[in-house]
């Protein structure tokens, strides 16, 4: 049947018709949703997990893969920093079924810290890499990524980019095949990484190497069309967008699709090459097919010119579009360009909108109370991945470092071995704390650290869109599951303070973090309350006419959406507002009440 899916949609249903038997992965946007539609799309006999972090993931999907079966491992690019241990050593291993790495990667960045390049870690790792242009090509090639890990016994990456993966196309579905037993795990010395082991192995990537580029020359995906002295070559989603584009134009040219940027189709590259005097390279994000063209037209004497991001031609930063693409092409061609957008000149600004933590969250009451317990004190806040980080705007104020996932603890033991003088604490949010926290506090421990760790529960994973973790005593296949508790965690790692309270309870809070300012060692506060997304509207605020002064404090301290002023009076938008009663613990002059009181 024909189905209107997004990329990522598209990329796990591709997966399924493959075969695919074990999926492993841990949530980042962009990449979230494939996992979640294999989950969701099921037909009964698949493993579906949500791992605790990358590396976990990638190490799950390779012991099936040993086994012979299908695997599937999901991650955003920067998930492939945590995954990358046994990222480089499984290529020198091999695989028995097909493994798949579903790698997203966030020009702009949009939602992500770098806007770093899968494809060079293709290269560094000697992985094969697929690139596809939209969302019916990526449901289409991943299959052939099935195909292709099996026959050469290696992990494949599979790179999706923010547009393909959140973009959508009308594609025709088939019936899933009947999934085949796994061989199961046989005996055998090649799985075991001894490094003389290794070097027989890399003797055969590199040979590999060349095979595969040979067989890519081949590959239908990539593709040479046209003719003409000028060339352009792109790969991805801007391949869509130069072809969008190119539609407009009646001048003569020759177009390189690269779909498979390493090993490089060299010998599709050359016949690209022939006959060319200047060469046009679009790609997002680095100037990967730029350098191998490049590199090839040294090794074969070849003067062509070329224009690219090397040059400044194309954009080095952020994410490309067909208007940029237009613009590159019009230079390209000599055209005028200006005329082509003038159309656009009179545009209305788009409004500012910056993140803000919702109404009621939970995070906001945490964060308040820590800056009121050490107002007037010395403190660094180091921050971590999560809807938290957004404490660092005003007027909370309370971020002042964020590096990556689990970064904060360990950040903040750096700051107090430099002899800061300052108090120093950590937050960190319940998903991340098991993703990467556990070793910093483990670290803190060990090395006898003076510093505060505040864990916020929100028992969930809100960011990516309220994924389920070891905390919350479900899987992402529905099932039950034990409820790993954190403050067990804590305990049995032997901190030498651990309070558990409710944030929403200002007083009691602001006493925790006080206490544990006191005491010098690890000392470790978890403030615990549920997410207000996954939870119901528990109660109506209103506001005491007559009694508001116009002072703002509840305003200025806590940067509510629900609240806002009108005629020199506070008011509350119910429509927003979730009955946290965090403002009425804020307001001097009892303006603000629960509507039972």
């Amino acid at each position: 049947m024909r189905e209107l899916l997004m990329g990522n949609e598209a990329i796990a249903m591709g997966a399924l018709m493959a075969g695919v038997q074990v999926v492993s992965g841990y949530p980042g946007t962009p990449s979230t949703e494939v996992l979640e539609t294999v989950a969701k799309r099921n037909p009964g006999e698949i493993y579906v997990e949500w791992s605790i972090n990358e590396k976990a993931a990638l190490e799950v999907a390779a012991g099936a893969s040993y086994s012979g079966a299908r695997t599937m491992v999901t991650m955003k690019q920067v998930g492939l920093n945590v995954a990358s241990d046994p990222l480089m050593c499984v290529n020198y291993i091999g695989v028995k079924g097909g493994m798949v790495i579903l790698v997203c990667d966030d020009p702009g960045p949009i939602s992500s810290q770098t806007e770093q390049d899968t494809r060079h870690f293709a290269k560094y790792a000697k992985i094969p890499v697929f690139d596809p242009v939209d969302a019916r090509e990526a449901y289409e090639m991943i299959q052939t990524a099935f195909e292709y890990s099996e026959k050469y016994e290696t992990p494949v990456i599979f790179r999706s980019t923010t547009r393909v993966s959140h973009s959508c196309a009308s594609i025709e579905v088939g019936t899933f095949p009947v999934h085949k037993q796994p061989e199961g795990f046989i005996k055998h010395k090649k799985w075991v990484i001894f490094p003389k082991l290794s070097y027989q192995n890399k003797l055969k990537l590199e040979q590999r190497e060349e095979v595969l580029a040979k067989d890519f020359s081949e590959l239908s995906y990539n593709q040479v069309t046209g003719e003409g002295k000028v060339g352009i070559a792109c790969g991805g989603v801007s391949y869509t967008y130069i072809k969008e584009e190119l539609n407009k134009t009646e001048e003569n040219y020759k177009l390189f699709k690269v779909a498979t940027p390493f090993p490089f189709p060299e010998r599709l590259a050359e016949q690209f090459l022939e006959g060319l005097e200047k060469v046009l390279v679009f790609e997002e994000l680095d100037p990967v097919i730029e350098d191998a063209l490049i590199y090839l037209c040294g090794k074969k004497q070849l003067t062509i010119e070329f224009f690219g991001k090397r040059n400044g031609f194309v954009p080095n930063a952020g994410e490309l579009s067909t208007l940029i693409a237009s613009q590159c092409i019009s230079k390209f061609f000599g055209k005028d360009y200006e005329n082509k957008v003038a159309s656009f000149a009179d545009a209305p600004k788009l409004p500012i909108r910056p993140p803000v933590l919702c109404a009621g969250c939970p995070h906001r009451a945490s964060i308040y109370a820590v800056k009121q317990a050490m107002k007037g004190k010395k403190a660094v806040f180091c921050g971590d991945i999560g809807c938290y980080t957004l404490g660092n705007a005003a007027p909370l104020d309370m971020v002042d470092t964020c590096l990556c996932m689990g970064a904060g603890i360990t950040i903040a033991q750096g700051i107090e071995r430099a002899g800061n003088g300052s108090t120093n604490i950590a937050f960190i949010g319940d998903s991340t704390f098991f993703h990467t926290g556990i070793v910093g506090l483990i670290n803190a421990v060990y090395n006898k650290t003076d510093e505060m760790i505040v864990i916020l529960d929100n028992s969930t994973t809100a960011m990516t869109g309220h994924q389920t973790n070891p905390g919350i005593g479900k899987t992402v296949m529905g099932e039950v599951a034990p409820v790993v508790s954190i403050k067990k965690l804590v305990e049995a790692i032997g901190v030498s303070y651990l309070k558990e309270v409710d944030p929403l309870d200002q007083k009691e809070a602001v006493k925790a973090v006080q206490e544990a300012q006191a005491v010098d060692g690890v000392r470790v506060i978890i403030f615990k309350s549920p997410c207000i997304a996954i939870t119901k509207k528990r109660e109506e605020m209103s506001v005491c006419t007559g009694k508001c002064t116009g002072c703002k404090k509840c305003i200025r301290e806590l940067g509510c959406p629900a609240l806002f002023m009108q005629d020199g009076t506070i008011q509350i938008d119910k429509s927003v507002c979730t009955g946290c009663g965090l403002c009425s613990q804020v307001c001097p002059f009892g303006v603000l009440k629960k509507e039972e009181d």
